[in-house]
């Protein structure tokens, strides 16, 4: 980010096993963590807090931002009881809230899978194998937990009661979370990062898709939700309507869900979704997951060698990077993210749903992912399946 006035701390936190598996299965309740990757967060943000001021920083306007697995942690951050009144804003970009996450019960069954690929017989001799092995064995976590359709999500956080006490989801419509400010967006085509590129899906048949939608709407819906997503792109191959479903399953609804629930709650939220393609890999990635990052950051010097903005025009790159940098540092600071050089972004609200949509055109639109909410419905589990253990 650049400077203008602001201060901007970025932290390292554990991931992968080291970070997110529970090898105890105690989800926290022997008085340790079952998230390290979220208590090495807490750390950091109570060190902010503390020190941010030398730096120049104010500790009272502080903005959490993420993205991806960072934009959930964003959210359980959020929610954390050792956090509260530590942050101002958050900025929850590409957030995969539709992920159902285990209790520590669940959990036990997926760290109970890693001992085998670790060559651990117990939880004790995998305390004992060093980092690197742990981080060797993650592939035989991958190949147990990843199923056709589905993202793959071999490490997840534990919803333990204690460090994670609700999905990250609830987390910011409830306490003294709910008076945060929340920014909250998405990518058009947010899945097509993990699936475009995968030849194993290129011949996707419509059998194989009906199949997925079954396990999200069940069997009887299948064939016309699949009718649904085609029509909402003409042309659209079988991949593109899973592609799409993913999209609005883990990534899409879950957001707006959040979005209606804190705006019927009085509280504001701003939406947004970024709808430029890039024309790299001959346009099969579209406003896929990640894209929007260097458009916010607006350093586009330090992406230079990142193949997924091969092709893009400058002029449309440098002038939507201008327009979403602005509105982040204007949110930054003042929690309402307008500018002179953007069209006038309301906060969303449940009447004229107002969602900024960065394309080559930036353009507040009513609605613009309506076809999607509707078509899940506000009565679905804001959770959704993750790849099942095998």
């Amino acid at each position: 980010m650049s400077s203008r006035d602001l201060v901007v701390v970025s932290v390292n936190y554990r991931i992968g096993p080291l970070g997110y598996l529970d090898p105890d299965g105690s989800g926290g309740g022997d008085g340790a963590s079952g998230n390290p990757w979220l208590s090495d967060q807490v750390a950091a943000l109570r060190w902010v807090n503390a020190h941010i001021a030398a730096f120049g920083g104010d500790p009272d306007r502080v903005t959490v931002a993420g993205q991806s697995g960072g934009a959930l942690s964003t959210a359980a951050l959020a929610g954390h009881p050792l956090t509260q009144g530590l942050i101002r804003r958050v900025i929850l970009q590409s957030p995969p809230l539709g992920l159902d996450l285990p209790d520590p019960a669940a959990y036990r069954e997926r760290a109970a899978a890693y001992l085998e690929p670790a060559g651990a017989e117990d939880a004790a001799a995998l305390r004992a194998l060093p980092w690197q092995e742990l981080i060797g064995a993650a592939a035989g976590l991958f190949a147990r937990t990843t199923a056709w359709g589905y993202w793959p999500t071999p490490f997840l956080p534990v919803i333990d009661g204690t460090s994670l006490r609700t999905h990250p989801a609830h987390a910011l419509l409830d306490g003294s979370a709910a008076d945060i400010d929340v920014m909250i967006g998405w990518t058009r085509e947010e899945a097509n990062f993990g699936f475009a590129l995968d030849e194993g899906y290129a011949d996707a048949t419509r059998e194989q898709v009906t199949d997925r939608i079954a396990d999200t709407f069940g069997k009887e819906a299948a064939d016309s939700v699949y009718a649904a997503y085609a029509r909402a792109r003409p042309g659209s191959r079988p991949v593109d309507v899973l592609m799409d479903l993913i999209t609005d399953e883990l990534f899409r609804v879950p957001a707006l869900r959040l979005a209606e629930a804190r705006a019927e709650s009085g509280h504001p939220v701003w939406a947004y979704q970024f709808d430029l393609p890039t024309p790299a890999h001959g346009g099969r990635l579209g406003a896929a997951h990640c894209l929007e990052l260097p458009f916010v950051f607006d350093n586009f010097d330090q992406w230079a060698h990142a193949p997924f903005l091969a092709g893009l025009d400058p002029a449309v790159r440098d002038g939507l990077a201008y327009a979403m940098h602005r509105a982040w540092i204007s949110f930054v600071r003042t929690g309402d993210p307008n500018h002179p050089d953007l069209p006038q972004w309301r906060p969303y609200d449940t009447r004229t749903r107002t969602t900024m949509c960065f394309d080559t055109v930036v353009t507040a639109l009513g609605d613009p992912a309506g076809a999607s909410r509707l078509l899940h419905g506000p009565a679905r589990t804001s959770a959704q399946p993750s790849a099942p253990l095998i």
